[in-house]
């Protein structure tokens, strides 16, 4: 059983809208082996993994996978169930998996999902390892294996703190982010992001932390304010130590003056003894100590969120209790077998260590690790009470009073902390601390909130809402207007077309598409950013008010979708698909299903934006939550007039003219004519992309003047859409620069350059490597039926081919039209284009394929500076119809 390929869906994908990873199986000599065919492997599998009954499959019931198992299942679907268990019982409680048949001959697709991606990944390579343990009938430890899936699991998964806020704000739809492998976490999207690091938040002050982390410098500043604080001092050796110990009179605490997590603290010391031996333990964690007066009574947290206490704990120091037959060193391992308890914070209880701080403690009570306590004797293993040492917590919020929490807002505010979590030493936290000598003893930044989540006792707090609720306000999701556009081709004409609108009203958009990433007006990216990755860098950019995201189909099958949902979703068009033959996709059906992704993720009160003369878009609208949209040309087609009939919205075109139809009412939104994109409305994919683009700006509810102005105003020249139908003129003959390069989009092509009579008709074209041969021939022929003399080049993107390839496929189309078309064969696009400008003659019309659009247009701006007579190249007018400066139309990515 061999994984070719393992990749990580992190978003929204093809097989479901949860993260899953995709492994790509090649099951070599096993690939006709059912699990019937090997004597004991069932029963073996059944025997490690009882907790399988629980496996429904496609059976339906309990114990439907254990009846698949027995009557014969392929190793793959085997491989799913045995992965999704081993997280289970790693503690991440996933149940989506499949497993299906890809390319024949013992290939598979087996997705997963993931809670935690590491973890996931580790338990696809433990289930094989186990599968094929089974197989072979050799030993297996299971447990040992899921203990290491726990360990790992603690070692990169959110803390609890962090965990508990990132819970709460997804169970108010705000999107998340993890945005490194610690605790740092984006909340929301583009300006209304907000980002936490543990229980700290982007509005925590550094300078505020600066003052908490000085216990000295805390405690002159909450005196100041009325606090009730205890006496002491910094010191600077052992000796001032004792001295400050015997100025206080009294019993004393030492700790570290800068410090966390109570390390390095040491309390209720008495002795010059005790004193000394807690500097030298104080100075391992700091260069700076401190000693204070003890203060008797309980060890309290008390949590300040904006302003408000929203929880209180009781905190008890590290201990054991005896039972007069372990010694203290059995017992402690006793209490750390306790599942709560951790090597680190990622679990709601710490495990007891007995370090040299410990043995300190048992010494002064007259214990060693051996000694074996009596029944019942409370032996302490630690003098705070940290969880971070092993420490336990009781909830007594419902007790605390209020003048205590007066006392512990005020100490938060003095300290200028958002989120703080209060020190309180008092004997009762149900009286004031002044009339019973309490004091508050720390004020700290970024508190545990473990505590508070799951107390050893008491009632759990939900102090994570409590920390949103205090970001974000009331009903606020904390995302901005989100519109994805995919399709086979027009993607990128509609991004930009849908973000120029939205732009209209003032705000920044953020665009992604094939030419880059666009905040604004500014080109922050180049290259083909119409992936996940640049859809995220678009949301995590805290200018973005409203985003467009090109999505290409390579994107989503390599890592699914850069966001979790959308506003509104537009699907140009499938018509014959194109990258047929990659990754799998072979029909395109199949691709439609890739594609399907975006309009999956539209929220309830959003919108699909769909063609309704496409049948592999139409089929669309019977999946997802959100509301629909077609457009179509064709205000009679059966969709358009069944979709009305149900008071469906449609954009169509009537009498030459935009119209927005609900139901039985229509709109006119505004005339073709003065729809410069559209020459007119006659360039029919211009149109459909202009209904494409009302489409969504009608789901995203802008006004209608809005959308007229953006109709009127999207003129597609080439610095704002380049190398996509950009019309040009040069010594007399026109000049098409576009990025097409599939079948449908030629064919789109043609029927539009027809517009434009002409004595000859040459192209520069070519395609990528990674198309099919029958697309590549097929799009030669094309060419040769409506070219005079075709330049074919190679550059870029070979993928795979050998050089000479391509252009062969091209010339084998061609020949079979046994039309006379002259032929040049070129290596290199810029090169292939310079010398089909050469061979122009005034009157000739020049369709030019820009392989990679910045270099070509700026080969071309250059070309045109280079030749100028003095004149600027003028804007063409066929049909004697006034055009933009540039006219646009955008084709399939490279993705």
């Amino acid at each position: 059983m061999e994984f070719r390929k393992v990749l990580a869906l992190r978003g929204p994908n093809m097989w479901t809208n949860y993260p899953v990873l995709e492994i790509w199986v090649h099951l070599n000599e096993w690939k006709d082996t059912p699990s019937t065919d090997v004597p004991g492997f069932a029963d073996r599998l059944m025997a490690w993994l009882p907790t399988m009954i629980e496996h429904r499959c496609g059976i339906g019931e309990r114990g439907g996978f254990f009846q698949r198992l027995r009557t014969g299942t392929y190793l793959a679907h085997i491989l799913e169930h045995v992965s999704i268990e081993l997280q289970i019982l790693a503690g991440y409680p996933v149940d989506f998996g499949r497993a299906r048949e890809w390319l024949g001959d013992g290939y598979y697709k087996v997705a997963i999902e993931f809670i935690e991606e590491d973890v996931c990944r580790a338990a696809i390579e433990t289930a094989r390892e186990l599968i094929m343990a089974a197989l072979h009938d050799k030993p297996f430890d299971v447990q040992a294996e899921v203990r290491k899936l726990r360990e790992l699991g603690q070692r990169v998964q959110l803390g609890p703190s962090t965990r508990s806020i990132v819970n709460a704000a997804q169970a108010r739809g705000i999107p998340i982010r993890r945005l490194n492998t610690g605790s740092l976490v984006q909340l929301g999207h583009g300006t209304k992001q907000r980002r936490i690091c543990a229980a700290q938040t982007d509005r925590t002050g550094a300078v505020a932390e600066e003052i908490a982390q000085d216990k000295d410098l805390t405690r002159s500043l909450l005196r100041s304010a009325g606090v009730p604080v205890p006496e002491g001092r910094p010191v600077e050796s052992a000796d001032d130590a004792w001295e400050a110990a015997e100025e206080i009179s009294g019993p004393v605490v030492v700790k570290p003056q800068y410090g966390s997590q109570g390390r390095g603290v040491a309390t209720n010391l008495t002795t010059r003894e005790q004193v000394v031996a807690a500097f030298d333990a104080a100075s391992r964690e700091s260069s700076y100590i401190m000693v204070e007066r003890f203060a008797p009574g309980s060890d309290y947290r008390v949590l300040v969120i904006g302003g408000k206490v929203i929880a209180a704990s009781r905190r008890e120091p590290a201990h054991v209790i005896g039972d007069g037959k372990h010694s203290i060193t059995e017992l402690v391992e006793l209490i750390n077998t306790d599942p709560r308890r951790g090597d680190d914070h990622s679990t709601s209880l710490s495990k007891i260590v007995l370090d040299q701080i410990a043995l300190g403690v048992l010494a002064e009570q007259n214990y060693t690790p051996g000694s074996v306590p009596a029944l019942g004797v409370k032996v302490l293993c630690r003098r705070n009470a940290n969880l971070s040492t092993g420490g336990s917590a009781e909830d007594v919020t419902d007790l605390v009073h209020p003048e205590v929490a007066s006392r512990c807002i005020d100490a938060a505010r003095v300290v200028g902390l958002d989120i703080c979590g209060v020190d309180v030493v008092a004997v009762d936290i149900s009286r004031p601390l002044e009339e019973q000598g309490g004091v508050i003893v720390e004020v700290n930044a970024s508190p545990g909130l473990r505590m508070h989540l799951e107390p050893s006792s008491g009632k759990p707090r939900a102090v994570g809402e409590a920390i949103i609720d205090s970001m974000f306000a009331p009903g606020d999701n904390a995302r901005i207007p989100l519109v994805a556009v995919t399709g086979t081709n027009g993607k990128t004409t509609t991004v930009r077309f849908i973000a120029h609108m939205l732009g209209l009203n003032g705000r920044t958009v953020g665009m992604t598409c094939t030419d880059g990433i666009y905040v604004g007006r500014r080109r922050i990216d180049t290259g083909d950013c119409a992936g996940p990755q640049s859809a995220a860098n678009v949301l995590m950019n805290p200018n973005v008010e409203a985003a467009v995201l090109e999505t290409a189909r390579g994107g989503i099958l390599r890592a699914g979708l850069g966001f979790d949902r959308c506003d509104v979703a537009v699907v140009t068009n499938i018509a014959d698909g194109d990258h047929l033959g990659v990754s799998g996709i072979e029909t395109p059906e199949q691709i439609a299903m890739v594609k399907r992704t975006i309009v999956d993720v539209v929220h309830k009160q959003g919108y699909a934006v769909l063609k309704a003369d496409d049948p592999l878009c139409a089929q669309m609208v019977e999946y997802g939550d959100g509301m629909k949209i077609f457009f179509c040309r064709d205000p009679e087609h059966e969709v358009i007039q069944n979709f009305r009939k149900q008071g469906g919205r449609c954009v169509i075109v009537r009498e030459n003219a935009i119209v927005a139809a609900e139901g039985d009412r229509e709109e006119v939104i505004l005339s073709l004519d003065r729809v410069p994109l559209t020459l007119g409305g006659r360039v029919g994919f211009q149109v459909e992309n202009a209904l494409a683009t009302v489409g969504a700006a009608w789901g995203l509810g802008l006004s209608r003047e809005t959308i007229r102005l953006g109709l009127e105003t999207f003129s597609g020249d080439m610095g704002q859409v380049p190398g996509r139908f950009n019309l040009l003129e040069i010594n007399g003959a026109k000049v098409i620069v576009d990025y097409g390069h599939n079948p449908s989009a030629l064919q789109a092509m043609i029927e539009s350059i027809k517009l434009f009579p002409a004595a000859r008709r040459l192209a520069v074209y070519s395609a990528a490597g990674d198309r099919r041969d029958i697309d590549m021939i097929r799009q030669g022929e094309m060419l040769a039926a409506e070219f005079d003399h075709v330049v074919l080049y190679e550059d870029h993107y070979l993928r795979g081919r050998q050089q000479g390839e391509i252009i062969k496929l091209f010339r084998k189309g061609m020949e079979a039209t046994k039309r006379n078309v002259e032929v040049t064969e070129i290596q290199g696009a810029v090169k292939a284009v310079e010398t089909a400008l050469d061979m122009l003659r005034p009157g000739d019309l020049l369709l030019c394929q820009a392989d990679v659009i910045d270099e070509t247009v700026n080969f071309l701006k250059q070309y045109l500076s280079a030749r100028q007579t003095g004149l600027e190249p003028r804007v063409v007018e066929p049909l004697a119809t006034p055009l933009p400066e540039t006219v646009v139309y955008a084709t399939e990515s490279i993705d």
